[in-house]
């Protein structure tokens, strides 16, 4: 995965994922990686099973750091990550953190990043 990202600083916020080569339209770029969790926090992807039940993966590796983006150019289908439009050399690889996400965001005025998205009604803090 890693010859294909690197993580750098971002102008969306904090570091982000960057193309190190071509990325092209369906191509697999990595998979999300970590430890098992039922706890929103900082670098946490919820995934939905086929039998409707969630499942929180807090991310250890690269793509930890995706950013959000609209229009995002990749996006996640169960724990691996697909460039959904090509996406160029240098180019930083975004993703769309959905629609209650973004209302929250623009309510608070936060930053765009997964690093500073904390559900504070699941887990009850800002952050760990």
């Amino acid at each position: 995965m890693l010859e294909r990202i690197e993580v750098r600083e971002s102008s969306v916020h904090g570091k982000g994922v960057f193309a190190q080569r071509r990325l092209r339209e369906g191509q697999w770029i990595g998979r999300f990686e970590g430890d098992r969790t039922t706890a929103n926090g900082t670098y946490v992807l919820w995934l939905i099973d086929d039998d409707g039940s969630e499942m929180g993966i807090r991310g250890r590796n690269a793509l930890r750091f995706l950013n959000h983006g609209n229009p995002a150019n990749a996006e996640f289908e169960d724990a691996g990550l697909y460039a959904i439009r090509n996406v160029q050399p240098g180019a930083e690889v975004l993703i769309d953190y959905g629609p209650e996400w973004g209302e929250e965001a623009a309510e608070e005025g936060a930053d765009i990043a997964v690093e500073e998205w904390v559900d504070d009604e699941i887990d009850g803090q800002a952050g760990e």
